[in-house]
């Protein structure tokens, strides 16, 4: 008989870690500080790609449609990278995976620098997309979400979302300055060198998550796989997250194009989309802390049903600084307020063991919407030379949405509820 364990002897021991509970090994705040600071340096350097559609363009001497498809690659590539990025983190830590990732994000600003003809474009567009999926909230979600405990999850991972609004706000004025100053040749070989400070951020979110313990069953990677697959809710979410990245790619990458097209000066795009940063600092904040008083995939209908308004407005009302800059603001509280919301309901229904690889899932539906609304964009605008088709797919795609999420049954798979 094994020997018997005494009161005191119990009451020293500590308590046993479970998936559900945070990590010890780090500090929560250090694990969350490291990869918001991540996620916000990786998403600035990828939003501010808009900027560099005309300069780009007219020094090569080619159309609106190689640049928007190059960006299309670059999303797509982005969705497809994010699964085994997330599935890495998940199974070995996040920090090799986002060191490696942050040097393919290096090497795309250099492929953009060297551009002589569309080629080099696509070959960036693959390789920032790899980058990308390994430093943005998609592969960093699960890292956050065993950092702290349930109760606190969909506030830390609001703060990624958060995280990507300050970089976009700090990289958007950057980016125009340095274009405007130095060329966009040399702005890019200067963010190339910002992206160097990505590398030793990876310290603190790196080594191995820890394993499953006793009371939650532990699963592989194909028994969550394909439990996934079983959940018609997931599907549903899936299925809404496209929505999301058609209307961030393309609102991102041509609105600075659109207010250049209708006469106003370039720093009205430069300023919108700032516009949309700071907005979206406080949208996915309120996000973060809605859990507690509505259903997640209430939230979520409501995000996307106001998008309609600002997309209406760009159709009905004066195109001015002012007009483009309140649409922009109004947009920015519902851009990113997604992201916990969406990946708060993939840590609800099955845990975080596989968390960034399931939101990674996801996420690629994400990145489809981004690769159709990049393509579709460009090929709407050179047919057309008009964006107005665009305003009104965006209206639909936000309605459907809307309607799409409320089926979603809010709670965990049976594994996780009998845990």
């Amino acid at each position: 008989m094994p020997p018997a364990v005494s009161a005191s002897t119990t009451s020293q021991m500590p308590p046993r870690q479970t998936a559900e509970q945070p990590a010890a090994a780090r500090p929560a705040w250090l694990v969350i500080l490291a990869a918001g600071t991540i996620v916000g340096m990786a998403m600035g350097l990828r939003q501010v790609m808009g900027l560099y559609l005309k300069p780009i363009t007219l020094d090569l001497g080619i159309g609106r449609e190689p640049f928007s498809n190059a960006m299309a690659v670059a999303n797509l590539v982005w969705g497809i990278a994010a699964i085994f990025a997330g599935g890495i983190s998940d199974k070995f830590g996040a920090g090799r995976v986002v060191f490696t990732c942050a040097i393919a994000t290096i090497s795309g600003l250099l492929a953009m620098m060297s551009a002589t003809s569309p080629v080099w474009l696509y070959v960036s567009g693959v390789l920032t997309g790899i980058g990308v999926a390994g430093t943005s909230v998609s592969a960093l979600v699960g890292a956050v979400g065993r950092a702290v405990p349930p109760e606190k999850r969909l506030a830390a991972i609001a703060s990624l979302g958060m995280a990507a609004g300050i970089g976009q706000l700090i990289a958007f004025p950057l980016a125009h300055v340095l274009i405007e100053y130095t060329g966009w040749k040399t702005s890019l070989a200067i963010l190339a060198g910002i992206g160097l400070l990505m590398l030793p951020l990876a310290l603190p979110i790196s080594g191995t998550p820890q394993a499953m313990a006793p009371g939650v069953k532990s699963q592989s990677l194909a028994e969550a796989i394909s439990e996934a697959a079983r959940l018609p809710s997931y599907w549903l979410l899936t299925s809404g997250f496209f929505v999301c990245g058609f209307h961030l790619a393309f609102y991102g990458v041509h609105l600075p194009a659109f207010v250049s097209d209708k006469g106003l000066p370039n720093w009205v795009g430069v300023y919108a989309l700032m516009a949309v940063g700071v907005a979206n600092i406080a949208g996915t904040y309120l996000a973060g802390q809605s859990g507690r008083w509505v259903e997640k995939r209430v939230g979520l209908s409501y995000i996307y049903f106001m998008r309609m308004f600002p997309f209406l407005g760009m159709l009905f009302l004066p195109i001015t600084p002012a007009t483009v800059i309140i649409f922009s603001a109004l947009l920015g509280l519902f851009w990113l307020s997604t992201v916990p919301l969406t990946s708060g309901l993939v840590g609800l229904f099955f845990g975080t063991q596989w968390m960034s690889m399931l939101f990674g899932f996801v996420f690629l539906s994400h990145q489809l919407g981004s690769f159709t609304g990049l393509w579709i964009a460009g090929r709407v605008y050179d047919a057309t030379q008009s964006y107005d088709l665009m305003w009104w797919i965006s209206i639909a795609l936000a309605l459907a949405a809307a309607l799409i999420h409320l089926p979603i049954r809010e709670r965990p798979v049976a594994r996780m509820a009998a845990a």
